[in-house]
């Protein structure tokens, strides 16, 4: 979760969120390259007094400064639309999670790939008391995820529209009424993972915590057999 002063992002509970994180580094050395290379240029241009009254054309320098853009949007788009296509793929799917938005509290309905209805949450936030520190982020329920096992994440909403999302797993969808909006979720490590209604949705949308578990398959099953 995020600490007081973090600049940066979480840390990743989540293969897609590592893969995000890897794209905004890769970009962001190649923003640094090119700024560099144009501030480099700006101050010597400045400052030696380089002139050429008679530079009328140069199609090698016209040829260079083309080529070398084009080439460096091709590096940036590949891995983009490689993550585009992977947060799609909902080939392979263990688990369905079926959230549910309303004004204001989450509820979760998680069942099998063959619709086998395994339970029905409703998860609350904790007041002030009972939060441990962690105000406007601890509710009274939680939900297990198993780790490295695909769940399929169908979103929706019973009232006016939400937002489901957990920063530091790199999920974020819109809770429509009568719409389902699917996310595809890998965990990659345990934990608890924290989030928040992330769509103003009336006087109380700063009071939709949401609080995800992940942990190994056995514990899944306990967890089922507690509740």
């Amino acid at each position: 979760m995020v600490s007081w002063g973090q600049l940066g992002f979480q840390d990743a509970g989540s293969y897609f969120m590592e893969e995000f994180i890897y794209f905004h580094d890769f970009t962001m050395m190649i923003i640094l390259g090119v700024l560099s290379y144009v501030v480099v240029f700006l101050i010597l241009g400045l400052t030696s007094g380089w002139v050429n009254s008679g530079f009328v054309e140069g199609q090698l320098i016209e040829f260079l400064w083309t080529i070398f853009p084009a080439l460096i949007l091709v590096q940036i788009a590949f891995p983009s639309l490689l993550l585009l296509y992977l947060i799609e793929d909902f080939s392979k799917s263990f688990l369905v999670c079926k959230v549910i938005g309303h004004q204001w509290f989450w509820t979760y309905e998680i069942s099998t790939e063959s619709s086998d209805l395994l339970l029905t949450l409703d998860c609350y936030m904790l007041p002030r008391e009972g939060a441990f520190g962690m105000r406007l982020l601890m509710t009274d329920e939680y939900i297990l995820i198993p780790v490295n096992v695909p769940v399929r994440i169908l979103v929706t909403s019973d009232d006016v529209i939400h937002s489901w999302t957990i920063p530091s797993l790199g999920i974020k969808a819109d809770a429509v009424p009568g719409r389902l909006n699917q996310l595809n979720l890998t965990l990659s490590r345990k934990g608890m993972y924290y989030g928040q209604c992330s769509e103003i949705c009336g006087a109380n949308h700063s009071f939709m915590p949401i609080m995800l578990l992940g942990a190994a398959s056995p514990w899944f099953f306990a967890w089922l057999d507690r509740l």
